[in-house]
């Protein structure tokens, strides 16, 4: 017994292929005497039918949001092979340089070159840590915006404009569904 994992007109990845398609045709296939059917394949056009286990979904922003682990962002350091600590004291961590991952799996993230590093160290530090932070400003960005959109007429004007810079930052990260007239113009 099957039940259709897909829609039609829904947006999938078609992992034998390769690439994004539209779902044209859900196709069951019924067998006499059941209720539901035994197989169901999808019509994506592209010349044959796919099962389910081949297509995957097309995730939201919420769904990427909830799926991805932002307590995993962090700064290593890793060695600088060119130069040793004693070549360059005026470093802030002489013989090495940051690298921010933001995987579980340690490898996905961030990185600099040695040569942009030496150039500036103090700058690339302080941009590691913003990218290390990001997720936590993004997380009080999102409070900032909700109590501006909740609250609009009980807020200090100082209050509302930092509301309303939030608003403008999350839009640019994503949409966040907070309509923009709660945030911007406070009700009478």
């Amino acid at each position: 017994m099957a039940k259709a994992a897909f829609h039609k007109n829904q947006r999938v990845f078609v992992k034998p292929v390769g690439t994004w398609a539209v779902v044209e045709a859900v196709k069951p296939q019924w067998v006499k005497g059941l209720d539901e059917p035994l197989k169901v394949h999808y019509d994506v056009g592209l010349g044959r039918e796919f099962a389910a286990s081949e297509l995957a979904p097309e995730k939201s922003d919420t769904e990427f949001r909830q799926a991805s682990d932002f307590e995993n962002w962090r700064i290593d350091r890793e060695r600088n092979r060119w130069r040793d600590a004693h070549e360059v004291p005026d470093h802030p961590h002489p013989g090495t340089f940051p690298v921010v991952i933001t995987d579980e799996k340690n490898w996905g993230g961030w990185r600099v070159p040695i040569s942009e590093y030496d150039r500036d160290p103090r700058k690339i530090e302080f941009e590691a840590k913003l990218i290390e932070c990001a997720p936590a400003m993004m997380q009080v960005c999102e409070a900032m915006a909700a109590a501006g959109a909740e609250s609009a007429n009980e807020l200090p004007e100082e209050v509302l404009d930092v509301a309303r810079r939030a608003t403008d930052l999350l839009r640019r990260i994503y949409d966040t569904g907070i309509p923009s007239s709660a945030v911007l113009e406070p009700a009478e």
